[in-house]
Order: C-alpha cells, then structure tokens, then sequence
C-alpha cells in the first residue's frame, strides 16, 4: 500500500501484535485510537479527534487498520466517512470475523476497506495449518499482491521490457516466497467445506454462554450491535476483578487447576516494552482499552465444545470467582 518512512498508521490497541508491527516494517510511525466500550472495536469519534490532532500539526495520517475484533464488525460507516472526509486508507484486519454480518450484509468488508486481511491459523474460523490471505476490489493491489507473493516474477505481457518466450519472466520490484503450499490449500478448502456448521455451532455456543452470565452483574457479557450479526471467533468475557477486589491473575490460576486453560485477547499493543520505548506510549493512554484488558478473559469457544463441556465451563468460572475472594 506503499506505505514510507514515517507515514502515520492508526490502529486498535486491543489486537494481536501484527496489525501494528506491519507498520513497522516499513519503517511507518504508530499510533492507536481507543476502543469503543460496547463493541470493543477502534472508536470512530476519537479516530477523528486524532486525524485532527494530527492536521494541527500539518501531519497528515496515511491509513487506518481498523480489527473486527472477537467477530464483532467495526462500525464501518462511520470509518469510510472518515476516510472520505480525511482521505486516508482503510485496511480490514478480519481475521477474527469470517461469517459476520454488517447491514444484513456477510460481504461487507472488501466494500469499505481498502484491503482485507484473513488469518488461517489454527484456531481462526477456518485453517490451513498457517498462513492468510488479502481480499480487494481494488485491482492494481490485487495485481501487486499476487506479484509479491511470488518473488516479484511477472510473466504479464503488458508489463514485460521485452518477450523473450514463453518461459520468460521479469522481476520489477523484490517480492517474497508467500504462497501457501498445494496441500495447506487442500486443507483449506475441505474446511470450506465445513464453514457454515462451525459458525452456526460458535453462534450456539456464544447463546449458552450469554444466557448463563447476562443476569449476574459481576459479569459483562459481548454486547452485538443492532445492526451487527457477530461471528465469535471469541468470548470475550469481563469480570468485574476491580470492584469485586479479585486477583486476574490468582483466579486465571485458579481456572487452570480444574483443566480450564483461559486466554487474554489482548495486552494493550502501547504497553508493549517496543512501542513504549520507541513511540513514548504509557499507561493511561488509552483507558477505555486499558480497562478492557483488566476485565477480559476469553472463555473457550470452539465447535467441539458439548453442552456437558459448556455447563462445567460456565459453573467453574462461577464457582472458581466465588472462591477467588
């Protein structure tokens, strides 16, 4: 995307590591806009009181890397009148939201980002063993894509210096070795296959949960939005740890000792040791995001999970909080 040398590229703190450090990459400066409380995903109000903190300066921010984080889709309107307004780039990192819905729409990503970005890892909707991939209607991307990904090679007649037959190549700009292998591709299309069975059990498993927890005002259950259809690759629960005067990390211990294996989605990117001492983040930066992180834990969801398993989920983490004290 052609992103330079100190270009500005705003994104989620609350995400994995790699929608921040592709930046980095680059040699492109980082900076983050905090999270929207509901749906966890990056703030379009406060996305604009920092495009405009930026223009103050006679700076300019040169794209956004917005994350469907959990499965819950951004509030893309909003950011495509942003990036309109502000003329800015707009990258979807979807790795979490494969099967969502946004305006009754499961094709909405490629209509408001620039880029899309999918992940095959192992625990995402569906893999391929590793690997991802990057969906555009833009066709010069998808063209420079599929050139990069193979070493920079382009056997393209409209673009080759000279032709010298069939066999001949070009290489114009450096690419890389990013293509998945025969068989990781076979893989992932047998779980194409599967694709709607693994939502829809997601989709049950996230029902149990929400009905188990909502009442109990200890916990904070994944808000949807009204015009939203969530995907889950997570669950992302909050416990109330600072007003109940729990230890995080004494009750995930706790969890563990009755086979529970929990995970945190995510520690805040700026609170990295790399970007607080490169970037000069601290605590306190990004509250709402902050706090999040305090609360969340991400409680099992997976296809595999039977109502037996979900019931001792859900007990155990009552039980084991209730113990915690």
């Amino acid at each position: 995307m052609d992103w330079k040398k100190d270009d500005i590229i705003i994104t989620s703190p609350i995400t994995f590591l790699a929608s921040a450090n592709c930046a980095l990459y680059v040699g492109a400066s980082v900076n983050f806009c905090d999270i929207d409380e509901n749906s966890y995903t990056i703030d379009p109000n406060k996305l604009e009181e920092k495009i405009n903190f930026y223009l103050s300066q006679n700076k300019k921010v040169k794209a956004v890397v917005a994350v469907d984080f959990a499965g819950h889709p951004c509030n893309w309107s909003a950011l495509k009148l942003l990036k309109d307004k502000y003329n800015f780039q707009l990258v979807n990192d979807y790795c979490h939201a494969p099967g969502a819905e946004y305006i009754n729409d499961k094709f909405y990503a490629p209509k408001y980002a620039d880029a899309v970005i999918l992940s095959f890892h192992p625990v995402k909707h569906i893999t391929t063993g590793e690997g991802g991939a990057v969906i555009t209607n833009i066709e010069a991307l998808d063209n420079k894509i599929k050139t990069l990904r193979t070493h920079g090679m382009t056997k393209d007649e409209n673009i080759l210096e000279k032709q010298d037959g069939p066999w001949y190549y070009e290489m114009h700009n450096p690419g890389f070795n990013y293509r998945l292998t025969d068989f990781q591709c076979a893989l992932g299309i047998s779980q194409l296959k599967k694709f709607k069975k693994f939502l829809a059990k997601r989709r049950q498993i996230a029902k149990y949960y929400n009905k188990f927890f909502k009442d109990d005002e200890r916990f904070i259950v994944p808000a949807v939005s009204k015009d939203v259809k969530h995907s889950y690759h997570l669950y992302p629960l909050q416990i109330k740890f600072d007003e109940l005067n729990i230890s995080k990390k004494k009750y995930f211990n706790n969890l563990k000792k009755k086979n529970l294996f929990l995970q945190v989605h995510y520690v805040p990117v700026h609170l990295q040791p790399y970007y607080r001492k490169t970037f000069g983040f601290k605590p306190g930066d990004f509250p709402v995001a902050e706090k999040f992180y305090e609360r969340e834990l991400s409680i099992p969801m997976y296809p595999q999970l039977t109502d037996k398993d979900l019931n001792y989920i859900s007990k155990s983490i009552i039980e084991t909080l209730d113990k915690s004290k």
